[in-house]
């Protein structure tokens, strides 16, 4: 485990050489190798001297190899109590306290955002706006997700819809899906047989896919998606959390915003008024 090295290597990435470029592309793909392998391996792996190893991690503000596996390691020891789900129905294990819920969801939502690249919900946001249509997807517990992120940013744009998870007219919905589209998957396991078939559908379609999902699904979802919002969401067994995927959904809206102010201040104003005329609210 090593998140804030990897969160230093995204601040600096643009000011590395390219021999340090390598170093960081080989340390993004594994980060365990900074307490499995040497600096002189390390460079190895990278392709570079020992001494362009050294001068990367002084331009990453540490002093040495040796700092950066110290930092690694404490990492590990603060947080491998939450690197697993707890499976096993033993009452000792499922009632916890409020502290140790309060630990893990911390844990969750420090690692999910610590490893976030600062470009990359902005280049969503971006994804999105260019998009017709909008359409969130969620099956189980993650439709109530979706629902939410249906809300959130009807609140935001024109033509956000649901494609509601139990399927009930999914015909009708994937009738009117076009190309640059935007489809917005959260999924967490279990995984149902029929997501492959839709996700099968929209690519046919050619529309753009964002997964936010768990770090066990990213490689597969790297395979058919635009882009991918990993989500740490180890749980003490039975109940999913889903603290990190509402928290990702609520800042990626927050980036939407950041990148369309005056697009969104119209929407909201006319939502408003129109509230205020039906005399909806209080």
């Amino acid at each position: 485990m090593a998140s804030r090295l990897i969160l230093r290597i995204h601040e600096k990435q643009q000011r590395l050489t390219g021999s340090e470029q390598k170093i960081a592309k080989v340390l993004l793909e594994n980060q365990g190798l900074i307490e499995t392998h040497t600096a002189t391996e390390l460079a190895s792996f990278a392709g570079v001297s020992k001494a362009t190893t050294a001068r990367f991690f002084r331009t990453l503000g540490y002093t040495d190899f040796e700092e950066v596996r110290l930092q690694a390691r404490e990492e590990r020891n603060s947080l491998e109590p939450y690197r697993k789900t707890e499976t096993h129905p033993d009452p000792t294990i499922l009632g916890r306290s409020i502290g140790d819920h309060l630990d893990l969801e911390i844990a969750n939502l420090t690692r999910t955002f610590e490893e976030l690249r600062s470009d990359r919900l902005p280049e969503i946001a971006d994804i999105i706006a260019a998009a017709p249509r909008v359409w969130f997807l969620g099956f189980g517990a993650e439709d109530g997700a979706a629902r939410l992120g249906k809300v959130l940013f009807s609140r935001l744009r024109h033509g956000v819809r649901q494609l509601e998870g139990a399927g009930q007219d999914w015909a009708s919905d994937l009738a009117v899906i076009g190309p640059r589209d935007v489809l917005i998957l959260l999924t967490l396991e279990p995984r149902p047989r029929m997501l492959r078939a839709l996700l099968a559908y929209a690519r046919t379609s050619r529309m753009r896919i964002v997964t936010l999902t768990d770090h066990g699904f990213m490689a597969q979802a790297e395979r058919f998606s635009e882009a991918v919002l990993p989500c740490h969401v180890s749980s003490f067994g039975i109940l999913p959390t889903h603290a990190t995927l509402l928290s990702m959904l609520r800042l990626l809206a927050i980036a939407y915003i950041g990148k369309n102010p005056e697009a969104v201040k119209q929407r909201a104003d006319t939502l408003d008024a129109i509230n205020e005329e039906l005399d909806l609210f209080e």
